[in-house]
């Protein structure tokens, strides 16, 4: 291979690659924790390597070029290729001092895992933890969390996957709201109540259609994806909000909406194979797993 013919910086086409996939320069900055003139900055001194016009300003936005185009899949596998590197590399590392990405739900982050991240930080000082509380999965393939905690299993084989409990979870409001709508007895009361809904999509009414419980979009006034605000807003009385038992039984503000109504959530601890190997990934994953197990529930300390 002529390494003289290849006449540009990685870090400038990562940039490219991050801005493409983002859709802006900002979103890039963020996503690589640069500033957005740093990023420009790259972007346009890559153009000027290749001498190439990558993208064009459409308003306020980014649209690539045709060039463009034709050398985003070049640079996406690279992009894949550097990602297996690193991932590569973290799963030799013998050493536990370090940083670990961990990513779960708004609920969990906020709810279960500050007492278990105490004890930990306790135990192994060195190391280093980073939250992404997000409803939405992250790619674990591309390196956006090291671990993850999930409500259901995953399918790509390069992942390793472990079931460590199934919580329930309930019906919770506030009891002025209940006096408002009179305390439902039967599932069918529900449908004087207004409940919290994640998007605007049917999912959360086939879901609770296959449970018995008939509702309609009119049932779900009020749209968050973030569960935390629905959680703060169920507690101020504006409706029904479905939580872990552990976190609705726990805040005295509230009260178990229809006690034999019940929802089943599965927890799976989530990593990279090739970070199984990694010991300070390894420390973390099986903490986690230990002391999210029911078996293994504590009072926070």
């Amino acid at each position: 291979m002529d390494w003289r013919t290849v006449r540009f910086d990685w870090n400038r086409a990562r940039s490219f690659l991050v801005a493409a996939e983002e859709g802006s320069f900002s979103a890039a900055a963020r996503a690589l924790a640069l500033s957005q003139p740093t990023v420009g900055r790259q972007i346009a001194s890559l153009e000027e390597e290749l001498g190439v016009l990558l993208f064009e300003r459409i308003g306020h936005g980014l649209e690539l070029t045709a060039p463009g185009l034709e050398l985003l899949e070049h640079v996406r596998t690279m992009g894949e290729a550097a990602t297996r590197i690193s991932l590569a590399a973290t799963g030799q590392s013998s050493s536990i001092d370090g940083a670990v990405c961990i990513t779960s739900s708004e609920l969990i982050a906020a709810h279960l895992l500050p007492p278990i991240l105490g004890r930990l930080r306790r135990d192994h000082p060195g190391i280093e933890v980073e939250i992404v509380a997000s409803n939405t999965a992250r790619d674990l393939t591309r390196r956006e969390a090291d671990i993850a905690v999930r409500n259901f299993q995953p399918k790509q084989p390069e992942l390793f996957a472990k079931k460590i409990d199934v919580r329930q979870a309930g019906l919770y409001a506030a009891p002025s709201y209940l006096e408002r709508i009179g305390h439902p007895s039967a599932p069918a009361d529900l449908s004087r109540a207004e409940l919290f809904a994640f998007d605007r999509t049917t999912v959360m009414i086939d879901g609770l259609r296959a449970l018995g419980i008939e509702l309609t979009p009119k049932n779900f006034p009020i749209v968050t994806e973030n569960h935390l605000v629905q959680w703060e807003m169920a507690k101020h009385g504006l409706g029904i909000c479905i939580v872990m038992d552990e976190v609705g039984d726990a805040e005295p503000r509230v009260t178990r909406v229809l006690p034999d109504v019940a929802f089943p959530v599965p927890l799976w601890l989530v990593a990279h194979r090739e970070l199984r190997t990694a010991r300070r990934i390894r420390v973390v994953f099986d903490r986690l797993a230990e002391e999210l197990a029911v078996s293994n529930r504590r009072s926070p300390s």
